[in-house]
């Protein structure tokens, strides 16, 4: 069997609070084929520090400012040289020293997009969550979270990297193209990694929402194949926003 190596690329700017753990759930898996990249955005407030604290350990890292979030991932992605790619920011952290092993264990020819459950984590309470995966719903919502996905890097090269366009959705906008562009994607019962809900991505103040949204309206103008899709997002956002209003209102009560 063919080794396949991992670069695992984490995106950082003043992330003292939390970096460290990630870093350290990254140097102490125990799967060799790996490489690990940091990206940092020029931070101020110790972040540079605890990353050379590790430098021994990681194989390669660079800070500077970046045009955002998608701009420093595409920079990650110039740097990997793995034959796989995952993005463990620097909220996130791996479940356990051994899963990259137990992930690796199941790539394999065929496939593009390697998916594995991710436990959410708020306030110290975690939720286990299975992603959808590439399917028809993916026209409407992501069914995947890019912290528990491993992707080819030839996919990047086949469909393109992520769309600076975007400060929030820009991988469910990598998501859709790659569903779009008929990627082979294959689910793993398997938890791989820990999501902290709160990056940007993750708000749900009405706000952060009303942004979010507005970049997938985007995105699904971007993306869109036919008649009948631009025919259901028309009513899709005449309807939908007014929906999750509600349900952060009552999310707020609770």
């Amino acid at each position: 069997m063919v080794n396949l190596k991992i670069s695992i690329i984490t995106i950082s700017y003043n992330s003292a609070q939390y970096i460290e753990q990630t870093i350290q759930s990254v140097v102490s898996q125990t799967c060799q084929d790996k490489e690990y990249i940091v990206v940092d955005g020029g931070s101020t407030d110790g972040t540079i520090e605890i990353i050379k604290k590790y430098e021994g350990k990681i194989d390669k890292w660079v800070s500077g400012p970046d045009k955002g979030i998608a701009d420093a991932m595409n920079k990650g992605l110039a740097l990997a040289s793995g034959d796989f790619v995952m993005f463990l920011h620097s909220d996130d952290y791996f479940v356990d020293e051994f899963v990259l092993s137990t992930a690796a264990s199941h790539l394999s020819a065929g496939y593009e997009i390697f998916l594995f459950n991710i436990f959410l984590s708020n306030n110290g309470e975690s939720r286990l969550t299975r992603p959808r995966g590439l399917n028809w719903w993916m026209n409407l919502k992501t069914g995947v979270f890019h912290q528990s996905a491993i992707s080819a890097r030839s996919l990047f090269e086949r469909i393109g990297n992520f769309d600076t366009g975007f400060r929030i959705a820009m991988d469910y906008d990598f998501f859709l193209r790659a569903y779009r562009a008929g990627a082979h994607a294959k689910i793993i019962d398997f938890p791989l990694s820990v999501m902290r809900l709160c990056g940007v991505s993750s708000q749900l103040d009405w706000a952060s929402l009303g942004e979010r949204f507005a970049e997938e309206k985007l995105i699904h103008i971007k993306n869109c194949s036919s008649f009948v899709l631009r025919f259901i997002y028309f009513w899709y956002w005449l309807f939908y926003p007014g929906y999750r209003y509600c349900k952060s209102r009552l999310w707020a009560k609770s």
